[in-house]
């Protein structure tokens, strides 16, 4: 057997995460890096400086710890204890961790309808929150997001993506590209890239943004990102934390449905806004971009093309029509034989 060679849980981290940057997307590189992050907080905790020292009662009493936390979904902990699982599988292959401790882990398990989320941004509250935005902060960096969120259904890392050459207003289109050489990935990498249609006023408003509004500024690579700050092109937890806060019901001339006093409130910070329990993600903006569009009757493929997810993927993980909406589209499509 070979001996354990002692390593600090932050040290190891990056080392897994080097070791998986060739063969993953940024956005999953990402995503190992915020579901381990936990851990090493953890073993800063329980005063744990080198791996080696790991067993299965101690990852079991980490599992513990995480559970602790209320507002962890169950889908949620099974996700990270999942990364970890891989990442002790990996400190396996360097002698970091005894053989074999991978396979003592216990994932929870979550039945399938558990593991699709219904969080959403309904069509009505897109609709108010960019009303708003239109009146009161025209051309704004927000309301310019906001509206390729919605309007074309792209992911988060598309819209990190986009670069102002990447905007048409003459042709109305919005060309979403994969260029991991400057770092801006897509998820599906070439098969994710497409040309995205867009309406007369969607131009309108980001061409108003780019001239008015967007910060003049490169980035690190010397191409002009669409979406910017002072200092480059809009990190991705900016573009989480900017739709986070402009989807809270007080950010756009609403009531607070939750009797909460603003002025007291803690997701009244903009950095703590995704505690508002009426908030929405990126991807629930996504979501419900999806869902309109199929409630109107834009075919499924259609649909399927122009947000880049498969059909199936949509019906899963991404539609939220009722049976009963199901069964009426199912209808009409019938009668129209």
């Amino acid at each position: 057997m070979a001996e354990l060679e002692p390593i600090a849980p932050a040290e190891a981290k990056e080392m897994f995460l080097a070791q998986r940057r060739d063969e993953v997307a940024e956005a999953t590189l990402q995503g190992y890096h915020y579901r381990l992050k936990p851990f090493v907080k953890w073993c800063e905790q329980e005063s744990i400086t080198k791996l080696n020292e790991l067993t299965a009662r101690s990852l079991h009493e980490y599992r513990l710890w995480r559970k602790e936390d209320g507002d962890l979904k169950t889908i949620t902990l099974k996700g990270q204890l999942s990364t970890l699982r891989v990442f002790v599988k990996f400190l396996e292959s360097i002698d970091g961790v005894e053989q074999g401790l991978h396979d003592k882990m216990l994932i929870p398990s979550v039945e399938d309808e558990e593991a699709v989320s219904d969080s959403i941004l309904e069509a009505e509250r897109a609709e108010q929150v960019l009303n708003y935005l239109g009146k009161y902060e025209y051309a704004s960096k927000r309301h310019a997001l906001l509206t390729v969120l919605w309007h074309t259904g792209c992911r988060m890392g598309a819209a990190h993506s986009l670069d102002v050459s990447d905007f048409d207003a003459e042709e109305q289109a919005l060309e979403i590209r994969h260029r991991p050489d400057t770092e801006t990935n897509l998820k599906n990498k070439q098969s994710g890239e497409r040309i995205c249609a867009l309406s007369e006023d969607v131009c309108e408003v980001l061409q108003d943004y780019v001239t008015v509004t967007r910060d003049d500024v490169t980035d690190d690579y010397g191409r002009e990102p669409l979406f910017t700050t002072r200092y480059g092109r809009m990190h991705r937890s900016k573009i989480r934390e900017m739709v986070y806060a402009v989807t809270r019901p007080c950010a756009y001339g609403q009531e607070c449905p939750h009797g909460r006093d603003p002025n007291s409130c803690e997701a009244a910070t903009y950095t703590h806004a995704s505690k508002c329990p009426s908030s929405v993600s990126p991807h629930d903006v996504r979501r419900g971009a999806i869902t309109h569009l199929l409630r109107n009757d834009v075919p499924k493929q259609v649909v399927s093309d122009r947000v880049n997810s498969s059909p199936e993927t949509l019906e899963k993980h991404y539609s939220q029509l009722t049976e009963e909406e199901k069964m009426e589209q199912r209808r009409e499509y019938l009668d129209s034989m």
